[in-house]
């Protein structure tokens, strides 16, 4: 992540995307787009790279499972955290099983603790971009490494 983070916050209230986008805005450098749309939502995630996605649960039209399980669809690497105000532990359960869920948080939530899930959030995805990119670096040495075996036994034939 050589560029500011990117966190994309998606509830159906305004209230709470304008008391985080304040916070962060205080106390980071975070790019953060809030939407109150998640169908919105999903579709800037069709065209921008994120680096974490946090969701409400209870929304109209999709709820925070759906957004967040488009969301690890379109963008598998970005880290996905669940906010709400209607925790129990078999939508938490749901949630990790679903999509991968990254952390589970309840609404009120403590600013301190948001952030630092945040930036532990952010963390996760550099460290899992990083190793995709370790990853095709091998599979691509390793593509090297049999064609230079295959014209060797060429050439010895």
């Amino acid at each position: 992540m050589s560029q500011q983070p990117v966190i994309v916050l998606v509830d159906d209230e305004e209230m709470v995307i304008t008391s985080i986008r304040a916070y962060l805005a205080l106390e980071t450098e975070y790019t953060v787009h809030g939407f109150t749309a998640p169908l919105e939502a999903v579709k800037f995630l069709r065209g921008h790279e994120v680096d974490v996605v946090i969701s409400d649960f209870l929304m109209p039209r999709m709820n925070g499972l759906e957004l967040l399980a488009a969301a690890k669809d379109r963008q598998p690497e970005a880290a996905r955290v669940l906010l709400t105000g209607h925790a129990d532990k078999q939508s938490a359960i749901q949630a990790i099983n679903q999509v991968g869920l990254f952390q589970f948080l309840e609404k009120p939530w403590d600013n301190a603790q948001l952030l630092l899930v945040i930036n532990s959030a952010l963390e996760r995805t550099r460290l899992v971009r990083d190793l995709a990119r370790k990853i095709a670096e091998l599979d691509a040495a390793h593509s090297t490494i049999k064609e230079a075996q295959r014209r060797l036994i060429r050439a010895f034939l």
